[in-house]
């Protein structure tokens, strides 16, 4: 941040006249996108400032989804005010203590069914800004999926031989998991980094990119976390404890048994996964934030050993330990 750094200078002059006020500003930090975000400290309160290139990444879906959320029940950060055109927003500080950071073993239980008890409401959310959600449809799960081929397989590890009929089988069957569940309101990113604790209370961040999708999603977005994984006994406990409270609130029809929802969220988790290792990939390659190659060996750990627990997925599981895990330990990222 300095006199060379013209989006930062915009932000701040857009601040003078907003806050009308004396104010220090300091960068919290940058995110997976294009997104920065500041702490605006004035002698009354503290609030986030986020800059937001608009070519890139505009703050209209943010605003919206915000709103929508709200209307919804859901606990999100209040928007102070907004430039759509220069791409910047001034947000509630809901301070700095993610989910992530408080999860213990004898705590997650509970922590994790007051998170999973506010998806029903995001669920219900399917429409933003008086337009529906983008379907999270067949086409959209292939590109992301696409996503592991291009960035992590190719341009990361430069593969000689990728087995791509194999690996398309498994990416039709995947598809084929998502689109026959019930579809509705998903916030596509829902885990322990974008759940801030404020007095005790789950915020809920990040919810730009939310969809009409797959039903299994966001729990096993949540409980089969990226960033740090549970033990099956907790997941299982935490999922049973999900499916139940679908039933409970009408939202899963009756015929839609346990092992077919346990099913469902093993092949959604397996999608996200692999999804989530082309992701880090490109953002080393593409981006230049190679902080996210260390969370790659998780989401293949994953991918393997769910993979090896369907047997028309085993063959990829397989693979993928013995080709992509192996390519990555030569490289040292193990």
């Amino acid at each position: 941040m300095t006199l060379s750094d013209p989006r930062f200078l915009c932000l701040h002059q857009w601040l003078q006249q907003e806050l009308a006020a004396d104010f220090s500003i300091e960068l919290i930090s940058g995110d997976a996108s294009f997104r920065r975000y500041f702490r605006v400290v004035t002698a009354k309160n503290t609030l986030i400032a986020v800059d937001s290139p608009p070519e890139l990444v505009p703050i209209k879906p943010f605003v919206d989804m915000d709103l929508a959320f709200a209307d919804a029940g859901l606990s999100v950060p209040a928007i102070i005010a907004t430039d759509e055109a220069q791409g910047l927003m001034l947000l509630e500080d809901l301070g700095d203590t993610q989910l992530g950071m408080l999860l213990t073993r004898d705590n997650a239980a509970d922590w994790y069914q007051q998170a999973l008890d506010l998806l029903p409401a995001v669920y219900r959310v399917t429409e933003a800004g008086a337009k529906a959600l983008p379907d999270y449809d067949a086409a959209f799960v292939q590109r992301e999926l696409d996503i592991f081929n291009e960035w992590l397989l190719q341009a990361h590890l430069q593969l000689d031989h990728v087995p791509h009929e194999l690996l398309q089988s498994c990416f039709d069957l995947l598809i084929t998991s998502a689109m026959e569940q019930p579809q509705g309101g998903m916030h596509r990113d829902y885990h322990s980094r974008n759940l801030m604790v404020k007095d005790n209370q789950l915020m809920v961040i990040d919810f730009q990119d939310a969809v009409c999708g797959p039903i299994s999603y966001d729990p096993v977005s949540l409980l089969r976390d990226c960033y740090v994984r549970w033990d099956d006994e907790l997941v299982s406990e935490l999922r049973q404890y999900y499916f139940s409270l679908l039933r409970q609130q009408g939202m899963l029809e009756a015929e839609v048994s346990e092992q077919q929802f346990s099913r469902w969220f093993d092949l959604m988790g397996l999608q996200r996964h692999i999804k989530a290792a082309g992701i880090f990939a490109r953002l080393h390659h593409r981006d230049g934030k190679s902080g996210y190659l260390k969370d790659i060996p998780l989401t293949l750990t994953y991918i393997v050993d769910i993979a090896r627990r369907y047997p028309e997925l085993q063959e990829l599981g397989d693979w993928v330990e013995a080709v992509v895990v192996a390519e990555l330990d030569k490289k040292g990222q193990l």
